[in-house]
């Protein structure tokens, strides 16, 4: 059943050149094939499958977020390959772009270069 099978993601790109590059060298996930309609990653045991497709409208939401352990290293390293995270008007936000959630849940927001939003979120 489901419950027991292992899970995949997926994001789409009309710019599979661009979107290797970041999801690679700017996220550092190891590339494990470049088939006709997918990148195919490894995303620390999840198969991430990054979808050539010929047309795109970004999601207004998170599409793709990862589970951190320090959010303010991430971003600082991710800042340092320049990543540019989200500033949301009316979420109060600190200059990281952090938010805290009522549960004290800290996410911050980035695009990809087809504009998906993806997240980081360090649980308390």
């Amino acid at each position: 059943m489901l419950s027991s099978a292992s899970i995949m993601a997926f994001v789409a790109t009309m710019n599979p050149d661009k979107a290797k590059a970041f999801y690679q060298d700017i996220l550092k996930l190891k590339l494990t094939a470049d088939e006709p309609f997918a990148l195919v990653f490894d995303a620390n045991g999840t198969m991430l499958r990054v979808s050539k497709v010929p047309e795109l409208t970004p999601a207004p939401f998170t599409v793709l977020g990862w589970k951190v352990n320090d959010m303010a290293a991430e971003i600082r390293e991710l800042k340092g390959r320049d990543v540019t995270f989200e500033f949301f008007k009316g979420l109060q936000q600190d200059d990281l772009a952090v938010w805290t959630s009522p549960s004290g849940a800290k996410v911050a927001w980035f695009k990809d270069p087809d504009g998906n939003m993806l997240s980081l979120t360090e649980f308390p």
